[in-house]
């Protein structure tokens, strides 16, 4: 018995989910500007033109894996926003964040600071939506520290942007730190010794 062939030029059948999620560990792993296409497409198992026609280019795919990105792996930012103090916000973002970044079925560090490191031309754009889903995250977070401070679990003298600031650095070279090989220890004794010394009432 002769196998039927599939009509020639008929498009390759793939999961585009599973491709996506193949597609998110390449950047994540490599950044965005040392992820190839041969890189990308070798992980997704599909060819350049299947690339092309599911996802558009490979800036296109990029946003769409930043998507996948905060649904899946970010989800503990807003479980944060719902703590009941301040503090608690604060400790269920770093450790939240602690988690991702050392788990053991994911790339290291965090996948928005590796892209907004990126540095060449064709990167800018990426920059730019890093930058700026960045900033909506940290505009909920000082809406939620200025709620804190008008109920009193914040002190009145505290700066709430200068707080929002220091957690996002606090968040960021905790990735880098991550990414360069921090053991969950370490990354753990930043935390602790954060919260310590976190405003009190």
């Amino acid at each position: 018995m002769v196998a039927t062939l599939p009509p020639k030029g008929r498009p390759r059948e793939f999961c585009t989910e599973a491709a996506l999620a193949a597609a998110l560990r390449v950047f994540w792993s490599k950044g965005y500007e040392g992820a190839s296409l041969a890189d990308l497409t070798e992980a997704m198992g599909i060819t350049r033109p299947s690339l092309y026609a599911a996802f558009g280019n490979k800036e296109a795919l990029f946003h769409k894996a930043l998507d996948l990105y905060e649904a899946e792996k970010l989800d503990y930012t807003r479980v944060a926003l719902r703590q009941p103090t301040a503090r608690g916000v604060a400790e269920h973002f770093m450790r939240g964040a602690l988690e991702m970044q050392t788990s053991q079925c994911d790339p290291k560090g965090c996948l928005g600071v590796i892209s907004a490191m990126a540095c060449g031309a064709e990167a800018e754009s990426i920059k730019a939506d890093v930058i700026a889903r960045r900033a909506s995250s940290q505009a909920a977070l000082i809406e939620r520290f200025e709620d804190a401070k008008r109920d009193g679990d914040l002190p009145a003298h505290v700066d709430v942007l200068g707080l929002t600031s220091y957690l996002y650095a606090l968040l960021q070279g905790m990735a880098v730190q991550a990414g360069s090989g921090a053991s969950r220890a370490d990354l753990e004794r930043l935390v602790d010794t954060s919260l310590a010394v976190w405003p009190s009432r």
